[in-house]
């Protein structure tokens, strides 16, 4: 078995049986709040089935097969600014694979990318053989599940910084950057931090930078295709109703994660709504849209690293950077290709993006939503390759040795560490 790159540490996740068992009791110990009005979903997650699907995770789902599944991916920790992180680093088999550095959102983690890791690896055995084959890197935010504890407040462009270094440590010369909702505003940092070596941005549920800061003029509505403008009444419509988790998580974090701590619940039903309101609307319920035991094991992340605080504080350093007019509105690359996919649910709008980045692709696809990575992974897979295919073109023809430093790599194999 090679050696893993100098500073990485391989890691196995084994949470313990004895968490295993508490969540178990304490699902079955929960206290429901007296019967609410039946409305449906308009002030949240109906009662009956939050209960349904609460027993579901504690009856039928079982974290010691979501756990072997997520292990069967190279895993490593590695220290970056004092801050430990945690990542999947999957390694094609396929001469001149190109490295993707891939970054999830909230309320996501690296459990999001069970169903593309696969597809991105090994296009071949996976129906595709003459698309592009990536090395998968796959980090959790700091404050996400395993990149833990939280040392600092870490900005988009901290977190870029690091990422950038991560992939220097990996021994990737250039590399892609895919990433949705808190991914796509971090992904074009790293392209403005490193961008002599990202090839290019691939983004999908993107927001800052895609959408309106504020009230749009008559001017630019007369700019706007149809589609666009479907867009802005969607993105008026949250803001109006659907803001109340980033108020809470962007102003007072701390006083929410001890009951999304304390009741598996309680951060059963936070989550559980994101997935109602955000995937796609032709399917009613979240497990129409995705695979429940894949949510499930998203969720238990949040669980068993005790991260609904150290995850939600990504919020209120955002929002902070907002009010102090500093890092979020950080000038984005010109120079970098980037590409978007926009699904039926998203809010992403190309007249606000020409304005901070260079697009040489975008797809407006009608279907899916937020969750790309689980509710269609096939049709996010797809135009990444597609994306990817076009800027490594260009790049080529800028003399570069990322491919035959990624094939010089040796296979990375991870053991012998676990979160206890």
């Amino acid at each position: 078995m090679a050696k893993p790159p100098t500073g990485l540490s391989p890691f196995t996740i084994r949470i313990p049986d004895a968490d295993v068992a508490d969540l178990g009791t304490r699902l079955s110990a929960s206290r429901y709040p007296s019967e609410p009005l039946d409305e449906g979903w308009k002030k949240g997650v109906p009662q009956p089935y939050l209960q349904h699907i609460a027993e579901h995770w504690r009856d039928r789902f079982d974290w010691r097969v979501q756990e072997r599944g997520l292990n069967e991916h190279p895993q490593f920790l590695t220290e970056i600014d004092g801050q430990t992180f945690h990542l999947i680093h999957a390694r094609s088999a396929h001469p001149g694979a190109i490295p993707l550095l891939l970054l999830h959102g909230w309320p996501g983690s690296v459990a999001e990318f069970a169903r593309i890791i696969g597809p991105l690896t090994d296009p071949s055995g996976h129906g595709h053989p003459d698309t592009p084959s990536f090395h998968v890197v796959a980090p959790s935010h700091p404050g996400f599940a395993f990149s833990m504890p939280l040392t600092k407040n870490w900005t988009n462009t901290a977190m870029a910084t690091a990422y950038a270094e991560l992939m220097s440590r990996l021994g990737y010369e250039n590399y892609l950057v895919q990433g949705g909702d808190i991914g796509a505003m971090i992904a074009p940092q790293v392209a403005a931090v490193d961008a002599s070596r990202v090839l290019g941005v691939h983004l999908n549920a993107a927001s800052l930078g895609f959408i309106p800061a504020g009230p749009v003029d008559d001017a630019v509505l007369a700019e706007l295709d149809p589609l666009s403008l479907q867009r802005l009444e969607s993105i008026a419509t949250n803001n109006a109703v659907g803001m109340g988790y980033y108020v809470i998580q962007a102003t007072k974090p701390q006083t929410l994660s001890y009951g999304l701590t304390d009741s598996p619940v309680g951060q059963l039903a936070w989550i559980l709504e994101k997935f109602h309101d955000w995937t796609d609307r032709a399917h009613p319920l979240p497990e129409d849209a995705v695979d429940l035991d894949q949510m499930l094991t998203n969720v238990s992340l949040y669980w068993f690293t005790r991260t609904a605080g150290t995850s939600a504080n990504w919020y209120h350093t955002f929002y902070s950077s907002l009010l102090a007019g500093a890092d979020a509105n950080a000038p984005y690359t010109q120079d970098v290709p980037v590409g978007v996919v926009a699904f039926r649910e998203d809010w992403s709008i190309r007249y606000f993006g020409e304005q901070s980045h260079r697009i040489t692709h975008w797809s407006d696809i009608d279907s899916g939503g937020h969750f790309a990575a689980m509710e269609t992974p096939e049709l996010l897979v797809a135009d990444l390759r597609t994306f990817a295919a076009a800027a490594v073109q260009q790049r080529s023809q800028v003399p570069s040795a990322s491919c035959r430093a990624a094939a010089a790599l040796p296979t990375i194999e991870s053991s012998g560490a676990s979160h206890d």
